[in-house]
């Protein structure tokens, strides 16, 4: 099981991200984020378990990896390379503009530093790559509020509510006490979904049988409060940035959890299907603009997803990646690390 996180000792006072004595954060996220030192060593994580995860992301990622890597294989540095290059990152849905910028910076890069040789040009371009996705990669924070409130949004079909269970889980195994609330009152499915997770997981999931979402987030903050519970999380109904009433919805939910604890909801989640391409960046977009989205969750990335549209993201809107998702396990979720992801797009 991969570390998310490390929790700030429980007798630390709170302090601000600019002080030494940031709250915790998972390290694979931002590793060189400022955090204190935990009262008894973090276990480090396996070996093993580290190079399953990455063997398993390549995986994800090879039928991208391939159209891109197998550009330089013998090629010539000319007109010829860069039009295929265009190609290949449109196709991985990386967008106009992204793509644009990549091939630009690289261009400069081969003309300023004289590179000759396509392994030179590949190099250069995961350099470039890594430099805009690198901005994406922040951790979450715990122990700063009390609860943390999350709000979870996204359309049908991203995974939001099995995301929500696997964040769950992650975080019990990090002493997180967790509380849950159905507040997809439009789907009677995801509420009977979510609570097999909170079954599955021991926790307490707050829902009614029919009512309003934003009732039931209220009653589920007003709970946590009340139980000493450090994390709440929202789910909330599956939809489309087209179906305006239920964005507006969603800005009830938002404004209603702020009346049962100022300052809440202080991180709200948008959960993105890795293979939606372009649409992925559309959906950033229409719920950042309704919601400001404080991070994104990237699942399914795995099997037909192209990858690219991260950096249609932080060229477009640059909202932070806090995890991707690769699987149905819960070790199939992890921290981004854009690190990580270039080398598995151009290793």
């Amino acid at each position: 099981m991969f570390s998310f996180f490390k929790r700030k000792p429980k007798d630390e006072p709170t302090a601000v991200a600019a002080t030494p004595m940031a709250p915790a954060v998972h390290p694979l996220a931002a590793a060189t984020a400022a955090a204190p030192a935990p009262s008894a060593p973090v276990p480090a994580e396996p070996a093993e378990a580290k190079r399953s995860w990455l063997s398993r992301l390549k995986a994800g990622l090879a039928k991208t990896s391939s159209n891109l890597t197998t550009l330089f294989i013998g090629a010539r540095i000319d007109d010829e390379l860069y039009e295929e290059l265009e190609a290949a990152l449109l196709m991985a849905d990386a967008g106009v503009e992204a793509t644009q910028f990549l091939l630009d910076g690289l261009k400069k890069k081969v003309k300023e530093e004289k590179l000759t040789e396509a392994e030179q040009v590949r190099l250069a371009l995961k350099a470039l790559l890594l430099d805009l996705l690198t901005p994406l990669q922040k951790p979450l924070e715990l122990g700063r509020h009390q609860p943390l409130v999350m709000m979870i949004a996204g359309v049908n079909g991203a995974g939001k509510t099995t995301t929500i269970g696997k964040l769950a889980k992650h975080l019990q195994v990090h002493q997180q006490s967790v509380l849950l609330a159905a507040g997809d009152t439009f789907r009677a499915a995801a509420r009977e979904q979510l609570t097999i997770w909170g079954e599955r997981n021991n926790v307490t999931v707050i829902s009614q049988e029919s009512g309003d979402p934003a009732a039931v987030a209220f009653d589920a903050v007003a709970s946590a409060r009340a139980r000493g519970i450090d994390v709440v999380m929202v789910d909330t109904a599956g939809r489309l940035p087209t179906q305006l009433h239920l964005m507006e919805e969603l800005k009830k939910i938002k404004r209603v959890i702020a009346k049962g604890m100022e300052g809440a909801p202080q991180e709200i989640l948008l959960i993105i299907d890795g293979n939606t391409g372009q649409n992925a960046l559309a959906q950033v977009k229409a719920f950042d603009d309704a919601l400001q989205l404080t991070g994104l969750v990237i699942t399914k990335l795995d099997g037909t997803a192209k990858g690219g549209v991260l950096a249609a993201i932080a060229k477009n809107r640059p909202v932070p990646v806090y995890f991707i998702g690769i699987g149905e396990q819960i070790a199939d979720l992890q921290p981004f690390n854009a690190r990580e992801f270039v080398d598995a797009l151009l290793n």
